[in-house]
Formats: C-alpha cells, structure tokens, sequence
C-alpha cells in the first residue's frame, strides 16, 4: 500500500477540485457573505503566504480569536497548510485564562475578529511571544486600536498569493491545530491534534452509523469554532464538499431558526444550553424546520424531555453525542441498532437519551475501586478512551499524568455501560453527590427536572451536611410567566415517582440564571459558592 500522509490542507484542495461552486454562507458584524469554495481555496492560500511573510514558522502557532465565519475557516486550513499550528482560542475565557493560554502555547501572530479587540487590548501588555495581531473586519480601514503591529486581514489577503503551494512534505503525525480545555477547576490544559488525527476523525463523521455527513448536507456549527474544532464540522464540511452555514457572532436562538429555514440547513451542532433557546423560539414562532435531518448534541447531558419534544413536536432527528477537547471530541454517538427499532417507543427513547457506543476506531471501557465495571447499565465507574484521534498528553503540562496512564485517557466522567455498550454519563466524579454513604447522581436528577413543563434549566449540586455528608440542592429557571406557578413541592412531587426518597433535593432555589462556563456547560463550582453562601 502507498504510504502517503493524512493531512488537512488536501482537504481544501479536494472542495476546490470538486466542488468549486458550492457556497459557503458567512455571517460576521456587517454583512452575510457567500462564497464559494474556489473563493475560500484563494483565499486561503493567499493567507498561508502572508504567514509566511509575517515569519511564521514550521510548528509555531498562529492564534485565531474568533466567531464562526469564513475567515476562521480559512486560517483552519491556510495555517496548517503552511506548516503552522492553528489555535483556537476561546473568547469567553476570563483575562487571566486567556492571558495564560496564549503565553502557553506560545502564539506569534493573533487574527483577531473587530468587536473582539478590546478582550485582548486589556491583556495585550502581558502577553510575552505574540508579535503580530490581524484584524479581522469588513470594514476597508483600521479600527483604533492599541495593538501594534496591527493589520488588516483583507488588504493582507488581498495582497497575498492566491496560488501558493501548500506544503507537501509534512508529516502526518505532526502537529495541525490545538484547543485549551474550558477548565472549570485550574488552568485551562492544552491539547494538540495531528493532522492524522483530524483526518482519521473527519472520516468517521462521514460514517452511515455516525453523522453521516455528505455532499448533500448544508451544514451548520453552531458550536463554536474555538470549541474543539467546532466538533470537527468544518473539516468534514469542506473534504465532503457540504454547503457551509456560519452563524458569525452574537446570535440567538431566533437567527438559528431563521437560518435554518432561509438556508435550507440538513445538520447541525451544539450544547443542550442552544436547543433549549431553540425550542422556546419554535414554541412562540412558527419557523419550516422540515430540512433538519439531524440536530447533534454534545457537550453535557441533553435532557430525555428535550429530546422527545424535538421529536414529537417538532420532527427534528436528534443525536445524542459524547466527546472531549482530548477527544477532537467525537467518542460516542446515540443511533438505535436494526434489532431496536422494534422496541416500545418508552425504551426506544430510553436508548436515544444516552449517549450511545463508541463510533469505529475508538475503545472504550469503564473502572471502579473493583477493577472493569459490569456492563449492565448500573454498575458505575470512570469512564476510559483510547483511539487514533484520543490525545496521549497535555501540551507542556504536568497534568498529563494523572489524565493519560496505560494507554487511556481517564476521563474524570462516571458512567454505566448497557449490554449493548451504550454509556450513560452519570456525572463529573466531583459532581456526584454522596448522601449517606450512597451515590447520587446529578445529570440524573437534572434531566428529570428539565422534563418539567415549567422548567428552562435546571442544575443540581451537592451542599455539605452534618448528618449525610452531602445533600443535593437543585438551581431551578423557569420559563417566562410561570415564576408563580411551580414551587419546590411542585419540583419534588414531580421527582418522587421517578426517584428514591433519599434523592429528592433538599432544597429548591429559583433563579433568573444559572451560571455557565465558556463553552455553554452549568458552572457547578460556582453554583456550590452560591447556595452555600
């Protein structure tokens, strides 16, 4: 067999062979773009030379602070393509996370979208290997700013060569893009993708049995592209040549619905915290939903009541996933088998509300203080990975391992696994809550809440306890008008036919919001400060 190598640029080479007239549709601060992938191909090459130019070296790291549209999409593909390693920064991160991510990975030049300026003028003067900053606008003059160097990211391309060569002589095991995780505890940890790895991931997400992405799709992240690669949807859009719809910055829950009616959107991704938005949209508004074939949920639990509205209501597939910043993400994936299409429609969705077995190439396994758990669907443990796109270290940290041991990487996320191998995330393992000796989960309880006519989000935390050790409490929004209507006997009446007494919470707390780490996920460590207050 030829050896030939696994890399990202002949990604975009493919879209600019064949499918040179399909559109990619890009939202930013000014305007709606279309463009086609031979303008992107263009445009892109034309970047990866002005890095060149700006000295940007092989395995240095080019910082991208940005919304989803298409200049993001070309520096995923112009910096690698030069031999650069794109990184994704987060641009919720609090100052002094942003400030250590970007002196962490050591990045020379930052391409920085207009709105987003004043998030890196206050941290500018401590940032210590930066030494150019690109602006990223549509308007044709220089914003004021106190960031120097500074460029503008059209006249640079317009002044770039569009016919650069992308490099050929790259290995494929070296380096391609990184992402920081969203740490809710200590400094965000880096994590490095080949780009063997982002290929091998891309093709799975090609898979029948996973999101099946195609030609034929018009794809939507809505998942940020500074958020593990924005699941790998930007990747598998451009290889398989899927129309591309990138919803830009500020959006809401109302310009997805528009979006997906106006351009005919067949797939698309993000956190439970966005399809709660969206169904509050479809519930108020009348909105032609009819091209979704499948809506992709990560990130953290997606509530069993939210899944069957969806589908009940609303007839939008919903796919459960599972993965991690470590896992580029994509582990599991919640697709019922041939032989359970004939269950009950109760145990059908009982199967789709998990968050399904592993997809192909990825190996899974669970352990406890009694070695390997029993996959029963009770037996609990911590939650093991390993696969060709499962990174092996953090970048330049010492964290590393305790993460990676033996070949897997230990998740820090409890679940069971059924006797079909399908996991179902229980909780965080410093989420748990152990009452008497017992474990609660939660995931569980706030599902189960979230499932409440009355209820818009709900988390669940633990509370420290003379006598159970922990107790949980549970953080309740509900919709708007129904503040009078539901009280805390209302909550646990609602529980006590689903669970044991011992789990209902202790207390109810009503709150206008619930607070959330950068990436859209419940900020457990900061509701625990809250409610013990």
């Amino acid at each position: 067999m030829m050896n030939t190598q696994l890399l990202v640029a002949p990604m975009l080479e493919r879209a600019e062979t064949y499918f040179p007239k399909k559109e990619v549709v890009s939202r930013t601060l000014d305007t709606t773009h279309r463009l086609t992938y031979r303008d992107i191909g263009k445009r892109t090459r034309a970047l990866a030379s002005v890095l060149e130019k700006f000295g940007v070296q092989r395995g240095e790291r080019v910082g991208s602070f940005a919304w989803n549209h298409h200049r993001h999409l070309e520096a995923y593909f112009g910096v690698p393509g030069m031999g650069g390693i794109i990184h994704m920064i987060n641009i919720r991160l609090p100052e002094e996370h942003l400030v250590h991510v970007i002196n962490h990975a050591e990045d020379r030049v930052l391409l920085i979208d207009e709105d987003l300026l004043p998030l890196i003028e206050r941290v500018k003067d401590k940032l210590t290997s930066v030494h150019t900053f690109v602006v990223m606008t549509d308007k044709d003059e220089l914003p004021e700013t106190s960031l120097a160097p500074i460029y503008s990211y059209e006249a640079l391309i317009r002044d770039g060569d569009e016919t650069y060569e992308f490099l050929q002589d790259i290995d494929e095991n070296e380096p391609a893009a990184m992402c920081y995780t969203s740490a809710t505890t200590g400094l965000p940890k880096g994590v490095v993708y080949s780009h063997r790895g982002i290929a091998l991931h891309t093709l799975s997400l090609g898979l029948a049995d996973s999101a099946a992405a195609s030609e034929d799709d018009v794809s939507m992240p809505v998942v940020p592209m500074f958020h593990v690669n924005a699941w790998g949807m930007p990747f598998s859009s451009t290889w398989f040549g899927s129309k591309q719809v990138l919803p830009g910055p500020n959006f809401t829950p109302k310009l997805i619905a528009e979006l997906i009616q106006s351009e005919g959107v067949t797939i698309t991704a993000g956190v439970p915290t966005i399809w709660l938005g969206l169904l509050q949209v479809l519930e108020q508004e009348n909105y032609d939903m009819s091209s979704l074939r499948a809506v992709l949920c990560g990130g953290s639990a997606a509530p069993k009541g939210m899944i069957e509205k969806f589908e009940k209501e609303y007839n939008i597939p919903f796919v459960h996933a599972y993965g991690m910043t470590e896992t580029t993400p994509l582990v599991t994936l919640s697709r019922l088998k041939s032989h359970q299409q004939e269950l009950p429609e109760a145990e059908r969705m009982d199967v789709r509300s998990t968050q399904g077995m592993a997809v192909p190439g990825i190996d899974i396994k669970a352990i406890n203080e009694n070695g390997d758990i029993k996959w029963d669907g009770e037996d609990m443990g911590e939650l093991l990975i390993r696969g060709p796109w499962i990174a092996d270290e953090y970048h330049n940290d010492n964290r590393s391992e305790e993460a990676f041991q033996d070949g897997w990487l230990y998740t820090g996320d409890v679940v069971t696994i059924d006797e079909e191998g399908s996991i179902n995330i229980v909780d965080r393992t410093k989420d748990l809550i152990k009452s008497g000796g017992e474990w609660i989960s939660s995931v569980e309880l706030e599902n189960a809440i979230m499932a409440h006519d009355a209820v818009q989000e709900a988390a669940v935390v633990a509370v420290a306890d003379p006598k159970w050790q922990e107790r949980p409490v549970a953080c309740v929004v509900v919709k708007d008008g129904d503040k009078v209507s539901i009280s805390k006997d209302d909550i646990n009446d609602f529980l006590r036919p689903q669970f044991a007494k011992w789990w209902l919470p202790d207390d109810v707390l009503f709150m206008d919001e619930i607070p959330k780490t950068s990436v859209g996920k419940f900020l457990k460590r900061a509701l625990r400060d809250k409610v013990q207050q």
